[in-house]
């Protein structure tokens, strides 16, 4: 087939919705499928341009055997909620152009990412206007987040338009996917046809990151850390939507236990702010380190003796947190903020590979962090069973091949439930 993919995310950035964007079409080339690729320069998570890169020009690259066309971005490293949404509009406005010149292209399937839903309208278009079927991926639902966070003002005018152009683009596509079952019913809640939905997870490739105790041994030592030090490991993206005070807090409640130390990795938004914080209040068991390439990956998780999955109270079922599925791969024990029902709290549950404490919970979080770091038998079969549940269900190549699959047939009426209970 001839896919052609949008969205403002993708290859080389290392984390968040580019690293997954950049894997599925990669596969779908090494498939034998023609890919196309429309997307901005690389920024994410630092929010600025990558080195090699420029912000305001057109370029053009092969990555993989999948062709990829750059295009103009305005970004900022520190954006209010009005300065992200123009981040989007611009690039929805520079992609317009590109997108609109595939047409002569014909691709089969038109695949918009979201974030950005502005992009949405323009791969509509062209699905229509090249006879192509139109295939809406949701990572984020950016505009419930944008309101439940406060990013933009909630209610009135602004709201209920806001909400009625996602619900009438939604229901416009051949299939809506999303990254979690909460999130697939939250796109039913908003118009979408239940069978036109498919659950389509995101994945970590179980080969590269692993369980390896011996791994980890040269960071602890570069970070002074002793070897029954209890680590608590935070690495991702550093934003608004996850809420990481909480951990300077834990760390602030936990200064007269020296051997539980926290080591926050990544960037983004909040990290300067996070630092600062840090400082201020002299933390000595917390330390920060950058955003680490994919081939340190593995050792920077074996670090964890506990993995920390920090999120908001509002935005808990807008968004399933990527970083979950490589946490389960490494075979360490998780602690979440994560209220009942919701689709990490059900993944832990499930797995049994950790405990999930009420968000916004310093209290909570302590505790359990207590008990984690007082019984490490206890750790390692929690981290055992996530490893194990990370090989039956978020395996790149179950859930990619899946996905090829049900892209091949998507000229064929899309069946939810079977698509449901087959990645679920």
């Amino acid at each position: 087939m001839r896919i052609l993919i949008n969205g403002i995310n993708y290859a080389p950035e290392l984390t968040g919705v580019g690293k997954y964007t950049g894997e599925m079409a990669e596969s779908l080339a090494a498939a034998g499928h023609d890919v196309r690729v429309v997307t901005a320069p690389p920024y994410y998570p630092a929010w600025r341009i990558s080195p090699g890169y420029r912000a305001w020009a057109y370029t053009r690259e092969c990555i993989q055997g999948v062709e990829v066309f750059r295009c103009p971005l305005w970004v900022m490293e520190q954006p209010s909620g009005l300065q992200r949404l123009l981040h989007l509009f611009s690039f929805a406005v520079s992609s317009a152009f590109v997108m609109l010149s595939q047409i002569f292209w014909k691709p089969d399937v038109v695949i918009a990412v979201e974030p950005p839903l502005l992009c949405s309208p323009m791969v509509l278009l062209v699905s229509w206007l090249s006879g192509a079927r139109s295939w809406l991926h949701i990572q984020d639902f950016e505009v419930d987040a944008a309101f439940e966070l406060d990013s933009l003002p909630r209610g009135g005018l602004v709201q209920y338009l806001a909400e009625s152009f996602e619900h009438s683009l939604l229901r416009r596509f051949d299939c809506v996917s999303s990254i979690s079952p909460q999130m697939i019913e939250r796109a039913v809640l908003k118009g979408v046809s239940p069978e036109r939905t498919w659950l389509f997870p995101n994945w970590v490739d179980t080969e590269r990151i692993y369980p390896c105790d011996s791994s980890s041994r040269h960071w602890r030592a570069a970070l002074g850390l002793a070897e029954d030090d209890t680590v608590v490991l935070y690495s991702g993206n550093m934003g608004g939507k996850q809420g990481l005070t909480l951990l300077l807090d834990a760390a602030s409640a936990l200064e007269d236990e020296p051997s539980i130390r926290f080591v926050l990795c990544g960037a983004g938004t909040a990290r300067a702010r996070l630092e600062k914080l840090a400082v201020e209040r002299q933390l000595k068991n917390v330390q920060f380190l950058p955003l680490q390439p994919i081939e340190r990956l593995n050792e920077l998780l074996n670090l964890a003796d506990v993995h920390a999955l920090i999120q908001r109270d509002a935005p808990a079922d807008l968004v399933m947190p990527s970083k979950l599925g490589g946490m389960l791969a490494s075979g360490r024990a998780v602690l979440a903020t994560a209220r009942p029902g919701t689709a990490i709290s059900n993944v832990l549950k499930e797995a049994k590979c950790g405990e999930p404490v009420p968000p916004e919970d310093v209290d909570a979080f302590v505790r359990s962090l207590r008990r984690l770091a007082a019984n490490p038998q206890r750790r390692a079969r929690l981290g055992a069973n996530g490893r194990a549940y990370a090989l039956a269900h978020f395996t790149r190549q179950q859930i990619l091949a899946g996905f090829e699959a049900q892209l091949t047939g998507l000229s064929q009426p899309v069946t939810a439930v079977p698509a449901l209970s087959r990645n679920s």
